[in-house]
């Protein structure tokens, strides 16, 4: 095959529709008639003597050859856009570009709100689109250009994406400031006798690890209620005798209402890392927004 008469935004195209497995979606994403996207795909056939696509009750079934190309196709298209962007000099302060990360409401108003407000004194032009993360999704969203950083706990992220550390958080306890049960210390069997509130991000869970470390204790604390963020179990607690078991950072200024306490047992904390795929490994922007994100993480942390 004449590498000349290549139309590269064939390449484009195929790149769409492997992700997608969809013509209608495909379009979508290239901002492009669904006629137009069909037409492509037909002049796709001819070039690579293949129907490369089959269509199936969910969409379209890629055909050998066609899962053959994904990998590299990816690969070629991802360094070529890295060499149009290098091409120009990326500026902050003029450029105008949008960012999209995933990660949970903790990671937001621990760091990512912030960081947002600090980012823009520098990059007026950017856009940050901050959205729920989904583990088991991440990777095919990250392939697909539909998130650009992730940040969240090192155990959500695929093995074929890139990471790196950013901070380690604790637990605290906290109660209402008036709660009765804090007129006396608190040791870890008063602490199990309390009403509890906690988090579980999937929804519906009664347990988390802090269960395990009291099991291993012989102990059982009394959660009454399954909460999906961490802003829901600060109101409840604010608002009622439920106490519960909270990220650190969540509880920075609320103190005047909130009575906030080293956990009367220990209680394992965890990591949070930024990951990222290859496709934006180069982008002069992208990699500008994790080096500034990885300097804010340094010094709230050594704040």
């Amino acid at each position: 095959m004449d590498i000349k008469r290549i139309d590269f935004n064939l390449l484009v195209t195929l790149e769409a529709l492997l992700a997608e497995r969809s013509v209608s979606r495909a379009a979508q994403r290239l901002n492009l008639s669904q006629p137009a996207l069909s037409a492509q795909l037909a002049r796709l056939r001819g070039m690579l003597g293949d129907p490369l696509f089959i269509p199936s009750h969910r969409g379209m079934t890629p055909t050998p050859l066609a899962l053959g190309l994904q990998a590299p196709l990816a690969a070629a298209l991802a360094q070529l856009r890295a060499v149009v962007t290098s091409a120009r000099a990326f500026d902050p302060s003029r450029d105008r570009f949008t960012v999209h990360v995933a990660c949970s409401d903790y990671v937001q108003s621990a760091l990512l709100l912030d960081f947002t407000l600090a980012l823009r004194k520098e990059a007026p032009g950017l856009r940050i689109a901050l959205r729920a993360a989904d583990a088991a999704r991440l990777e095919a969203h990250m392939e697909k250009g539909e998130i650009d950083l992730a940040v969240l706990t090192p155990e959500g992220i695929a093995d074929a994406l890139r990471s790196r550390p950013l901070f380690e958080e604790r637990y605290v306890f906290i109660a209402r400031r008036a709660h009765p049960a804090l007129r006396r210390p608190l040791d870890a069997h008063r602490f199990c006798e309390l009403e509890h509130v906690l988090v579980s991000p999937r929804g519906g869970s009664f347990t988390s690890p802090v269960d395990d470390v009291l099991d291993a204790q012989g102990l059982q604390r009394r959660v009454v209620v399954s909460a999906s963020t961490f802003h829901s179990v600060l109101d409840l607690v604010e608002r009622s005798d439920l106490v519960a078991l909270v990220p650190a950072r969540m509880v920075e200024g609320r103190t005047n209402r909130l009575r906030v306490l080293a956990p009367p047992l220990p209680v394992p904390g965890f990591a949070i890392h930024m990951a990222w795929h290859d496709r934006n490994h180069r982008d002069a922007a992208q990699r500008w927004v994790r080096e500034k994100l990885v300097a804010f993480a340094r010094d709230v942390r050594a704040g």
